[in-house]
């Protein structure tokens, strides 16, 4: 609903968008009625191909509708675009900086494309460095900025001129903790401005930022409303467990192959339970239920199970050998870029059949350290050996006990879905029966079937995702490199994700990954927390999360202590130079 006395920032009346023709056409947006108020933050959320973007992209004047009426801040977009444009600001998922010109450049070139007069840009200028904290940063090339600077300079640029509605599309997505809370208290000063903001987002902790939640399933309105009225519905149905013998992993697919159970996550020191409704919790000896208040995650969840059945994937029996004890040994390692020091003296091991977590706010040295782990960067000192062989003398033999989901992951999107398939298991090696065998695989594993002849670049990410880790598991490797495998894909993509990852962990394979969803950080057996270019923590989730809790704050959540480690720790840095 809009304020009282103010019409709504968007209305949308039996809206359609369709993409393609014939046999091949996809609707993206299918008869949709529905209002976005006007001077609060809206949170639009859904699984991948829900039509969060398309919408986006509808209200953004970017896309005309096939049917129905649009209408934008109280006009009809199809009649009057050119009266609505100077009144928005639409951020895309991948905003359009110019890497190779500096912040301040980069701002200049968006003033001049958007008409702001030469005369109100220096002090626009110093208000939006001011509030996106990128002041002593102008001179610095757009490229050299960590994902989170890159984000925030892209917001600023959105946001020369100050709009009535502005249209965020994922902003936080690959973005680290302490980012996207910078993110969030710039788009909460916006609205106390009165500023209306419709924002897109697969964090679903972010819809408690937001006034009011839409979420979309398949082109069309599931639910809307107040975050916390849509979780009232699900009282009584949600509980955290813990068991006395039983680690949580274990726990986890114990629950989730239990009836009534609906979802089962790793929160805490146990697991977090939502039943279905009228379900009592199932009999667990050794185990205690204790109820919890419900979330959106929650609602989400729920709304979306009971549209489509859950997925157990594939039992794994064996990973391959890559030897007990230590499978990869960092000792003492560096990288330097020119005077950069980026990776500074980081030392772990881990062992065969462990999940370890490498953690860090965005330009904290994971990447480079991840890609040095795989080969892909030599390293300036230090030792690396997988599976028993010296990165450094023998990459090759090294680099076939791997498989690696690189971010974005990596897929060549002019082939096809089975051009992918093929040329990566060539990639491996695979041939005969072998490669007959392991193609069969991974079609039927990850379900591959109906998008086979599909270019790779025009699937849904949450199908990108399963060809990426279908591609990295052909050859059936000991070890498996994950960075930040889950970034913009939706949660339940997320938690069958995670369920096939513990298969494979509790079958011997040995997993390492990045990741900025401090929820999955709990799925770690151990991690490492990394701070411009050192290791700042390490341990279990639980001796990392002990180590910033307080006398106030006892408790702290992983995501909190992401935050209070690393704000902490670079404030010490600051004061000491």
């Amino acid at each position: 609903m809009a304020e009282p006395g103010h019409p709504p920032a968007l209305h949308f009346a039996g809206v359609s968008k369709r993409y393609g023709s014939g046999a091949r056409q996809v609707t993206a947006i299918g008869n949709l009625t529905l209002s976005v108020p006007s001077g609060r933050i809206t949170g639009l959320l859904g699984p991948d191909a829900a039509g969060k973007t398309t919408l986006l992209r509808l209200a953004a004047g970017l896309l005309r509708a096939d049917a129905g009426r649009l209408d934008v801040l109280g006009l009809d977009i199809a009649r009057d675009a050119a009266r609505i444009q100077p009144r928005i600001a639409y951020m895309p998922q991948r905003f359009g900086l110019y890497e190779d010109l500096s912040v301040q450049e980069n701002l200049d070139l968006y003033a001049q494309l958007q008409g702001l007069k030469p005369a109100e840009r220096p002090a626009r200028y110093a208000e939006l460095l001011r509030l996106t904290a990128l002041g002593p940063f102008g001179a610095r090339r757009a490229g050299a900025l960590s994902g989170g600077m890159k984000q925030k300079l892209g917001l600023a640029c959105a946001l020369l001129r100050v709009p009535e509605l502005l249209l965020l599309d994922e902003p936080t997505v690959g973005v680290d903790p302490i980012s996207r809370r910078e993110l969030w208290a710039i788009i909460a000063d916006l609205r106390m401005r009165g500023v209306t903001v419709l924002i897109s987002t697969s964090y679903l902790d972010e819809a408690e930022h937001c006034d009011e939640v839409v979420l979309l399933d398949a082109g069309g309105l599931l639910a809307q409303g107040q975050p916390e009225a849509l979780a009232a519905g699900l009282e009584g149905r949600c509980f955290a467990v813990r068991h006395a013998t039983l680690d949580r992993r274990t726990l986890q697919q114990h629950l989730l192959a239990a009836p009534g159970v609906t979802d089962v996550r790793l929160e805490g020191t146990g697991v977090r339970a939502l039943l279905s409704a009228a379900a009592a919790p199932p009999a667990l000896d050794g185990g205690t239920w204790q109820p919890v208040a419900p979330t959106f995650a929650d609602v989400f969840v729920d709304r979306l199970q009971a549209r489509r059945p859950r997925r157990v994937p594939a039992q794994v029996t064996q990973a391959a050998e890559a030897g007990d004890g230590v499978v990869l040994h960092v000792a003492k390692l560096n990288r330097f870029f020119g005077p950069f020091h980026a990776v500074n003296d980081v030392s772990f091991d881990v062992t065969r059949g462990e999940v370890f977590g490498l953690l860090g706010a965005n330009g904290a040295g994971k990447t480079t350290t991840f890609r040095m782990l795989c080969g892909l960067l030599p390293a300036s000192s230090g030792e690396l050996r997988v599976a028993g062989q010296d990165l450094r003398t023998a990459p090759a033999e090294a680099r076939r006990q791997i498989g690696y989901v690189a971010q974005k992951f990596a897929l060549y999107s002019n082939l096809s879905v089975a051009q992918n398939l093929a040329f990566f298991a060539a990639a491996y090696g695979l041939r005969g029966a072998r490669l007959r065998a392991r193609l069969d695989w991974a079609k039927a594993e990850f379900e591959l079937g109906p998008f086979l002849g599909s270019n790779a670049g025009d699937i849904p990410l949450g199908y990108k995702q399963r060809l990426a880790l279908a591609c990295a598991l052909l050859h059936e490797p000991p070890i498996l490199f994950l960075d930040e495998p889950t970034s913009g894909v939706d949660p339940l993509a997320r938690s069958e994700f995670w369920q096939r990852i513990n298969q494979y962990a509790a079958a011997g394979t040995t997993v390492l990954i990045t990741t900025h969803f401090m929820d999955e950080a709990e799925y770690c057996d151990r991690l490492v927390l990394m701070s411009q270019g050192s290791v700042l923590a390490a341990g279990t989730p639980a001796e990392v999360r002990a180590r910033a809790a307080t006398r106030d704050a006892p408790s702290p959540t992983m995501e909190d202590a992401f935050i209070g480690l690393i704000t902490a720790h670079e404030a010490s840095l600051r004061r000491a130079a």
